[in-house]
């Protein structure tokens, strides 16, 4: 592989979209130009982001450039863990029965349905009054 190629994975969770590029380097990982950390200042989404590199023992061998936006932070999260789990996948095809394994690779699918005419939500009626 060259030193200058790059992998590219587009990730969706919930309303949100993640444009990923990967290049061989030092495990530098930016979001919107802004450094990891403090992108993503929680924990558990920063955990739930390197997941698809830890799994495939790539931690500190890319740097990550990722462009992401739409919905909130937990579906941002997991629309960069499905867009580096792709761009992986570009990398070497190997990697896709660990990836499928750990379900890396599936988009999920639940989004917030829409609220209907007529009512207050997406299911809540208005209350019935018999007087």
């Amino acid at each position: 592989m060259a030193d200058a190629m790059l992998f590219y994975g587009t990730g969706r969770r919930k309303t949100s979209v993640a444009r990923v590029w990967l290049k061989q380097g030092s495990g530098n990982i930016r979001v919107n130009k802004r450094a990891f950390e403090d992108y993503f200042p929680r924990e558990t989404l920063r955990m739930i982001i390197c997941q698809p590199l830890q799994l495939t023992n790539t931690l500190g061998t890319f740097d990550a450039s990722i462009n992401v936006g739409g919905g909130g932070p937990t579906g941002q999260a997991g629309a960069v863990r499905h867009g580096i789990s792709r761009a992986l996948l570009e990398f070497d095809e190997k990697l896709r029965g660990a990836l499928k394994k750990a379900g890396l690779l599936t988009r999920d699918p639940r989004m917030k349905e829409r609220k209907k005419y007529g009512q207050p939500g997406a299911r809540s009626k208005f209350q019935y009054s018999k007087r």
